[in-house]
């Protein structure tokens, strides 16, 4: 039988205690002892206050991930895990909307239909400046850690501070002189890629002709621009490839196999982890709590050492030398947390061309509701009869579309939602 989450537990105060079993909470609930405060995390409210209640100190852990983070409670004198929740960020998605955006201004600014001057020495970024998809992962768990503070007596944080060497990943046994050079010392990166590829098309195997550089995973579709993503490639063949991925392209499984052989996997999630890992220890010391650091290898050790299967929340509770007497029932349901922003300032839609085609209203609140909540429509009859429980898309009609696991339900009038979570940012989903 799979075991939930503990519920956080507040008095009149909103002082945090110690969080309690569902079935206590349940129990609160119906005997009129307490009322829902926050449905996610669940967290439920006294209707007494309780000065002289022993609160159970509890010890936050993280497992910083480049598109997932593992973050669980444990209890400070047990180490039994009472929470677990897994973020999932969305610096992709900030990525290709910024990308976007550069798409169409620099196309309208080639046109002429639109002028807007580049700005490009105006600005300086300050020290320690990240980019906007690294920085929401500091944001990101920032939040959290201020969020749960709010709802649980924390006395200390323990987070993984892994530095990935990408050069050891790129090759386990470099060493010596050429660790301390690097990849391309003496090498130009053409000259380095004509040496590597045999002077050759790395699709057709034309010599003697101009060669150019092309992805093997295109920057579009998220590859870099690392040496290990980088092959040549012919006039022909690099116009007939555009953006496709290699698979794709390639239909000879004997060349695609010698091309992938050659390619080495990407080092992106590395470096994003490398790049932020001051900053979010930075945010953790915000706090004012002592914070634990713990490397990568070492979780692995507890987690192996004790048992458990590979989770991003079990990584989290074998974080740090606290991760070795840590008590993890792997039965434990954790709560999904996706971030999913606060929606879009831009009041003018464009075609893809960039011309403007429709206008948003600044009104968002409709009926009481606005897009994002989580409501619970009961439907007692008609096309749609049934009970819905999901994010709802809300118009000025009073017409709501409700999203739920199983899919979008159109045409939920807004005399039958009721709202059980206000949108703050993120979408919540129980593992089961």
């Amino acid at each position: 039988m799979n075991k939930q989450n503990r519920v956080f537990v507040l008095d009149t105060d909103r002082k945090p205690l110690t969080p309690c079993r569902p079935a206590r909470a349940r129990y609160m609930l119906k005997s009129g002892q307490a009322a829902v405060f926050r449905r996610y995390p669940f967290t439920i409210i006294l209707k007494k206050t309780l000065p002289d209640a022993e609160v159970e100190g509890l010890r936050l852990k993280f497992d910083p991930g480049s598109k997932i983070t593992g973050l669980v409670l444990v209890e400070e004198k047990s180490g039994q895990v009472v929470f677990a929740a897994e973020l999932r960020h969305r610096g992709q998605q900030i990525r290709d909307s910024l990308t976007s955006r550069h798409a169409l201004r620099r196309a309208r600014r080639n046109r002429k239909t639109r002028y807007r001057a580049p700005r490009f020495h105006n600005r300086r970024r300050p020290e320690g400046w990240l980019p906007p998809s690294l920085m929401h992962r500091v944001h990101t768990i920032g939040t959290w850690v201020s969020r749960i503070q709010k709802h649980a007596r924390l006395t200390a944080i323990s987070t993984e501070f892994a530095r990935f060497d990408t050069q050891a990943l790129e090759n386990p046994e470099i060493s010596g002189v050429e660790y301390q050079q690097g990849t391309l010392a003496g090498y130009e990166v053409r000259e380095y890629l004509l040496e590597k590829w045999g002077r050759r098309c790395a699709y057709c195997d034309a010599a003697n002709v101009p060669l150019e550089i092309d992805h093997i995973v295109a920057r579009s579709r998220g590859g870099s621009d690392r040496i290990s993503n980088l092959t040549l490639a012919c006039a022909a063949c690099n116009r007939a490839k555009d953006n496709r991925d290699v698979v794709e392209f390639v239909t000879d499984p004997i060349r695609l196999g010698r091309i992938l052989a050659q390619a080495q996997a990407p080092l992106r999630d590395a470096a994003a982890i490398n790049a932020t890992r001051w900053a979010v220890l930075s945010v953790l010391k915000t706090s004012g709590l002592p914070v634990e650091v713990g490397t990568g290898g070492q979780t692995k050790f507890n987690r192996t050492h004790l048992g458990l299967p590979k989770a991003h929340w079990v990584d989290a509770a074998c974080v740090g030398e606290s991760g070795l007497t840590v008590k993890v029932d792997a039965s434990l349901k954790a709560l999904s947390i996706q971030a999913c922003g606060h929606g879009s300032r831009q009041m003018c839609g464009t075609n893809k061309y960039g011309f403007p085609i429709r206008h948003r209203t600044r009104r968002k609140l409709h009926f009481g509701f606005q897009t994002g909540d989580m409501v619970r429509a009961h439907v007692p009859a008609g096309k749609h009869q049934g009970l819905f429980v999901g994010r709802v898309l809300c118009r000025a009609s009073g017409s709501f579309d409700i999203v739920t696991h199983t899919g979008r339900i159109a045409g939920i009038s807004h005399r039958r939602c009721r709202a059980i979570h206000r949108k703050d940012g993120y979408r919540y989903a129980q593992h089961w």
